[in-house]
């Protein structure tokens, strides 16, 4: 299951490094050119299958949903199967809500100098280079560039991230990290489209009535 911190500090897969392929740039040259890409993109929405694999207990689990991203710091994941579950953030809280548990976790947004996983990359914060070191990846299927992200500083949530690029357009269509009891969850996105204009009300989250409501790191 995908906690609040785990959204906030998000989100998976074992790799191999990889020489430079030739007519291939350097994992930091194309990590510059993914930058420099969202770097212009105000906002997009797409369609994701999220599979869970490994950890403590060893299962996979898939499910999907639809997400919608709007800098600064936007963003709503409404997943439709096989559980209902929305993620949203207004750029200053992320709710979690989970209505078969009919709870409500509310969490801040990291601060700038936190926001340094690829999720929140996507919402326009963090930076790939300065975050990140970044080498090339093995398992690339479909053309895509895979870049690894290892963290310049040890966090909690995760160990490494996965890009999986698009050259020809610099998007990202896959979206993996690997967290520390061993389980990797892949994101793949399809459907993909960008700026088209998103509104601030579609990630407004009015916290339903009689659910309880948790705060990170206490409850109300």
């Amino acid at each position: 299951m995908l906690s609040v911190r785990a959204l906030a500090a998000l989100l998976v897969f074992p790799a191999i490094s990889l020489a430079q392929a030739p007519g291939r740039p350097s994992a930091d040259e194309a990590a510059r050119g993914v930058q420099r890409h969202y770097d212009q993109v105000k906002d997009f929405s797409a369609d994701f299958t999220h599979t869970y694999q490994g950890g403590v207990l060893k299962k996979t689990i898939s499910e999907r949903g639809t997400v919608q991203i709007k800098k600064p710091g936007r963003m709503r994941w409404e997943y439709t199967a096989p559980e209902r579950k929305t993620f949203v953030s207004d750029g200053r809280k992320i709710y979690s809500y989970i209505p078969a548990d009919r709870q409500v976790v509310v969490a801040d947004m990291p601060k700038e100098d936190e926001a340094t996983t690829a999720v929140l990359f996507l919402a326009g914060k963090g930076d790939l280079t300065r975050d990140f070191s970044v080498s090339y990846s093995d398992g690339g299927s479909g053309g895509l560039w895979l870049l690894r992200l290892d963290p310049r500083r040890k966090q909690r949530d995760y160990d490494w991230l996965i890009l999986g690029v698009d050259p020809g357009t610099m998007q990202i269509r896959r979206l993996v990290a690997a967290d520390q009891q061993g389980g990797t969850s892949t994101f793949d996105f399809s459907n993909y489209r960008e700026n088209t204009g998103l509104t601030d009300k579609i990630f407004a989250f009015t916290i339903p009535r009689g659910v309880d409501v948790i705060t990170s790191g206490g409850s109300d």
